[in-house]
């Protein structure tokens, strides 16, 4: 049997792919991230099917459960917050399911960032303003950071920068992109995308450490940092008017 690593999005039930609900309702065995999900997900799920919460597991144990269950011929899902390509441990668990002999796949999810960016309808690649996007997390009670991996380096880019899993070092990070961005650089906060209780807190640099602290977010907040945010800048020469449209279809827009 194969063990199916499944994005579940941002959270809401509503923003799983139909890949991912088939999926569910084929299990017999769903590992989910309470931590971070909106129960209604598991709404997808067919009756009887055993739901386990991996919040307050090892990963050996979740590596026992899904060799142990797909071996007995279950069909086993792990659910991972937003997409499995990023922060989900995807790399470590399929390791560990080859040396087992157990068969894997993934199904990819939306990611976090972008139900953020839509909640509060950013473009985080604005023309001639920023044309890139670094998705990077800090380091607290977290894996250490590659050396070469410094916040400030990322910064010095000027790109629009997406934060993970740093909301309570906010005042730390804003001093760390202050010097590249500028105190008056807007900065938004999203909690719990897409979720009941969803929040946004806008800001700058310069203020949304002081607006983070007074509502007290502890987790499950994305912080996007940039000038992108502004919704000023250039226009796409892909759509303009002066853009030779006679070219061949499928040559290079570069």
């Amino acid at each position: 049997m194969t063990v199916h690593f499944v994005g579940a999005g941002p959270g809401a039930a509503d923003l799983l792919t139909v890949r991912a609900t088939d999926l569910l309702a084929a299990a017999d065995v769903v590992l989910y991230p309470g931590t971070y999900l909106d129960e209604a997900v598991l709404s997808y799920c067919r009756p009887g099917a055993e739901l386990i919460d991996t919040q307050d597991l090892t990963l050996e144990a979740m590596i026992d459960i899904q060799v142990t269950n797909s071996r007995a011929g279950r069909v086993v899902v792990r659910l991972t917050s937003g997409d499995p390509s990023l922060y989900s441990a995807l790399t470590e668990q399929t390791s560990r399911l080859d040396a087992a002999g157990v068969g894997w796949d993934v199904c990819p999810g939306v990611p976090a960032y972008a139900a953020a960016a839509a909640l509060v309808g950013a473009e985080l690649t604005v023309p001639l303003v920023a044309q890139s996007v670094v998705l990077t997390r800090t380091q607290a009670r977290s894996t250490e950071m590659p050396s070469t991996e410094s916040l400030q380096a990322y910064a010095a880019t000027r790109a629009t920068l997406v934060l993970h899993l740093g909301i309570t070092r906010i005042r730390d990070l804003m001093a760390d992109v202050a010097p590249f961005y500028g105190e008056d650089c807007p900065v938004v906060v999203v909690h719990r995308a897409s979720q009941p209780g969803e929040q946004v807190l806008r800001g700058t640099v310069g203020t949304i450490a002081e607006a983070v602290e007074r509502v007290g977010l502890k987790q499950a907040a994305i912080i996007l940092v940039g000038r992108a945010l502004e919704r000023d800048g250039g226009e796409s020469y892909l759509y303009a008017a002066s853009r030779d449209r006679r070219a061949k279809r499928g040559e290079s827009e570069s």
